[in-house]
């Protein structure tokens, strides 16, 4: 017997000796299943799963980011577990449970050849060239040992049944350290010799994957669209599922992704898969706007998970998702029970935080701003939801249009929050929010100025003396809340100088580590260090008397006085009518600046209003303001412009009184013509009838029959405001303008052309041609014959054409009148194309362009 074991012993040694020596096409399968495993194999895979596991239990959500993960791997590429056979994709699920997204795009550098010379150490990063091997490297590189020495091929088929577990794990590392195009080189192999493998469509699911990772995502979809056609074992179908849905989210179809992820839900047993699952598919649905089917797969989530955390923020989502129109106190009790029981009072200030959101939701906006604060007075549990609480209180003030109460919390929500994109969102509305109220109050500060200024010296005495009287009010009731505060103190004077009692007592200034002695405040550590424990102590107080028992916070209205310039420190004289009184400015210079500045202050303020938040009622109502109290014309223009501007496509109503204005009071200016033909962006392609027009239009202008011409031009605008050929008439019409009305007119119009079409060729001639005729332009008056007429002095009445309605002619200060000004002059043509394709445009322009020296444009074709 011992006889037989011994030359069975030899006969193993001879025969894995032989194969050191040979090529792949000359080994014997004998025995090479079970060498790859347990020699090399079994090292790689366990490397593989310490990586899953490390990763794993490092992972930690962030929900406050689009999109979860399904797969715990944050971060950081996906994977699963190796099994071998059937069991393959079933352990992988069973390892990994959860995996993520890679990270990026791996290296484009040259692959290692799966069974070529390279040798068993992949290549390291540079960089990390000094450290010690990754688990993921040694993955790879017992994987390549495992090809290397036990793959066996003949006639260009694998015949090593192992060496396609070695080929998954050489993909899946190279997949997870971002290498995806070396990843699909190793399953290039996998396809080409082993492609009656009964496990190839694990290898398919890799290859969609490494697909998705380089962006690839048509090649990925259609890999993973093909495999959902086959049938397919069931692990694999689970695998397959999550990384389809993921990688169509990755590419924006979240209608796609919602359907798949409902599959998903269905195949994968697992309570955390599911639970994850459900809350990306929530989170999908939340951005489509199906806020009923979201809250459904939120509770799902909630019902499935096993994790503590999951639970709180399953509930958090749902709450955020309440419709408003179902069972708010039910929903109310529900979440103010649960917050109460166990661990999950250690949680109070995020179910204060969503049952805000309820609230708000159920139009219940004082109940929901109770919540919120609520939720800033518990312990914190998560820094972001204390942001957002902040910020939700900031929001409540920013409805009331107080922009310094709003200001306040956003920078205390910024000061907490941890997600970044919120953050830098939260950041700039902040820093709009600065601006605003800068101008706000200026705005208000100089009215009150102004206000004053008008009253007479008995009106001023009256209104101080009352003031006054408020004032004596106000701080009669400070020195009593001060003396009551005295008197409840007890035997804790405030007293902590070094001759106290308290002055070596747990109250006085801590030491903080510091050995030196000396002044406290000579060392600016410790100053820092005091500072800070200070403030988690007492909070940020307000600099005054008493502070102790004041406020905790600086007031909002102390942020407001300050903005408005009122100091908090008393006068001596702040009782007398006479000390205010004097302040006020008489000078009549320094009122015209104060009512200047309040004016620009008003339209910024106008134009923030709308640029920074939208809101078109609130800038509307400050412009129209503005224009009530009559400012320069500069200002007025813009403001009356911008008013137009913002409502004469959603709201007309609103503009039209902007629109009379402009054409009432400043006809010729190009925010006048502006308000006459708005820019149109929606041209549809030219018709016959509006062609035949033009033609028309143009004979009549070559006729020199310009009024006629204008006439058609205008009942052809008025009938086909919409039509290709506009931009074209309107040039038309500026020529028509410049030989009968004058060459201010035709600048007025081409202004306004080339501000309303300024990407067309009609904007560009535009352009071009207003260079030419603002080049030294000075007025020149004509008589009805057209004759230039004497310079007359400043301030007489100026002599005007009848036919040009009162507008006076002009020249270029070079005795040429504007009706000899002709396209041959400008050389520019009235008739430009189309503009309805690149190709058409410069085909027309090489038909149409006028030529040096002609006397007149050509015709329309």
């Amino acid at each position: 017997m011992k006889k037989n074991i011994l030359f069975l012993l030899v006969i193993c040694l001879v025969a894995s000796c032989a194969t050191k020596t040979k090529k792949p096409e000359q080994r014997s399968k004998l025995l090479k299943g079970f060498s790859t495993y347990y020699n090399t194999l079994f090292n790689a895979k366990d490397a593989l799963n310490s990586e899953f596991t490390t990763r794993d239990k490092g992972h930690k959500d962030n929900f406050y980011a689009p999109y979860i993960p399904i797969l715990t791997y944050e971060e950081q590429p996906l994977g699963s577990d190796l099994g071998q056979s059937e069991a393959f994709a079933e352990n992988s699920m069973k390892m990994a449970e959860v995996a993520n997204k890679p990270s990026g795009r791996g290296n484009s550098g040259v692959p290692n050849i799966p069974g070529g010379p390279q040798g068993n150490t992949p290549a390291r990063p540079e960089g990390e060239q000094g450290k010690g091997a990754t688990t993921l490297e040694i993955a790879e590189a017992k994987a390549l040992k495992a090809i290397n020495k036990y793959s066996v091929t003949r006639n260009g088929e694998e015949k090593n049944k192992q060496i396609f577990d070695a080929y998954m794990i050489l993909a899946q590392a190279r997949i997870y350290r971002g290498k995806s195009l070396e990843a699909l080189d190793a399953l290039n192999y996998v396809f080409t010799h082993m492609k009656d493998d009964k496990r190839i469509a694990l290898a398919r699911i890799y290859q969609g994957l490494a697909y998705d990772q380089i962006k690839d995502y048509h090649r990925a979809h259609e890999t993973f669209a093909k495999l959902k056609g086959e049938d397919i074992n069931k692990s694999y179908a689970k695998l397959l599922s999550i990384y389809y849905s993921e990688s169509l989210l990755d590419a924006g179809k979240k209608e796609e992704a919602a359907k798949e992820l409902d599959e998903a839900f269905e195949l994968n047993s697992n309570r955390k898969l599911k639970s994850r699952i459900a809350y990306l598919r929530g989170q999908v649905l939340e951005n489509l706007n199906q806020n009923d089917k979201a809250r459904e797969s939120y509770t799902a989530a909630y019902k499935y998970a096993n994790d503590f955390e999951f639970e709180v923020k399953s509930q958090i989502a749902i709450a955020k998702t309440f419709n408003g129109k179902g069972d708010y106190a039910g929903a109310k009790n529900y979440l103010e029970g649960i917050s109460k029981k166990g661990t999950y009072g250690s949680r109070k200030n995020e179910f204060y935080y969503a049952l805000g959101l309820m609230a708000n939701k159920a139009g219940k906006k004082e109940e929901a701003q109770q919540f919120f604060r609520k939720s800033l007075f518990e312990k914190v549990s998560d820094p972001q939801i204390r942001g957002l609480a902040y910020y939700e209180i900031g929001k409540s003030y920013l409805d009331k249009n107080d922009y310094i109460g709003a200001g306040s919390y956003y920078d205390s929500a910024l000061s907490v929050m941890t997600y970044e994109p919120s953050k830098i969102l939260l950041k700039d509305q902040s820093a709009y929010i600065k601006k605003i109220s800068r101008n706000y109050y200026l705005i208000k500060k100089n009215d009150s100025i102004l206000s004053l200024a008008k009253m007479d010296e008995g009106q001023k005495t009256d209104y101080f003396t009352k003031y006054i009287a408020k004032l004596k009010i106000k701080e009669e009731k400070e020195e009593q809340e001060r003396r009551r505060a005295e008197r409840n103190k007890g035997f804790d004077t405030g007293d902590y100088s070094a001759n106290s009692i308290f002055a070596n007592s747990s109250n006085a200034f801590e030491d903080f580590g510091v050995t030196t002695k000396g002044f406290y405040f000579g060392n600016t550590g410790t100053v820092s260090k005091g500072t800070s424990t200070f403030k988690q102590v007492w909070g940020d107080r307000a600099l005054a008397d008493n502070w102790r028992f004041s406020k905790k916070m600086a007031s909002i209205e102390d942020m407001k006085n300050e903005a408005l310039g009122v100091t908090s420190a008393p006068n001596p004289r702040r009782f007398e009518p006479s000390y205010y009184i004097e302040q006020i400015p008489t000078d009549q210079g320094k009122l015209s600046q104060l009512k200047k500045d309040r004016d620009t202050a008003s339209l910024g303020l106008g134009i923030m209003y709308q640029n920074y938040f939208t809101n078109t009622p609130l800038a509307t109502k400050t412009l129209y303001d503005l224009v009530d109290v009559k400012p320069e014309e500069k200002v007025m223009l813009q403001a009356l412009y911008e008013i137009f501007a913002m409502n004469y496509e959603k709201n007309p109503q609103a503009s039209e009184k902007a629109k009379q204005i402009l054409l009432a009071d400043y006809p010729y200016t190009s925010y006048a013509e502006f308000a006459r033909n708005p820019k149109n962006k929606s041209f549809v392609k030219s018709t016959e009838e509006v062609e035949n027009e033009y033609k028309k239009a143009y004979a009549l202008f070559e006729s020199e029959k310009f009024l006629e011409s204008k006439e058609v031009i205008d009942q052809t605008l008025q009938k086909f405001p919409k039509d290709a050929l506009v931009p074209k008439l309107y040039l038309l019409n500026a020529f028509n303008a410049g030989k009968s009305s004058g060459k201010e007119v035709m600048i007025l119009q081409l202004e306004q052309i080339a501000l309303n079409y300024s990407k067309t060729p009609e904007g560009i001639r535009a352009k071009e041609m207003l260079i030419y005729l603002k080049s030294d332009l000075s007025f020149q008056a004509t008589d009805n014959k057209g004759n230039a007429v004497p310079q007359q002095p400043a301030g007489a009445p100026v002599q005007t054409n009848a036919q040009n309605t009162g507008i006076p002619q002009m020249n270029n200060g070079k005795v040429q009148k504007l009706e000899n000004i002709s396209t041959k002059t400008l050389n520019m043509d009235p008739t430009p194309q189309q503009g309805n394709s690149d190709q058409q445009q410069q085909k027309n322009k090489k038909s149409t362009e006028t030529k040096p020296g002609s006397k007149a444009p050509p015709r329309p074709q």
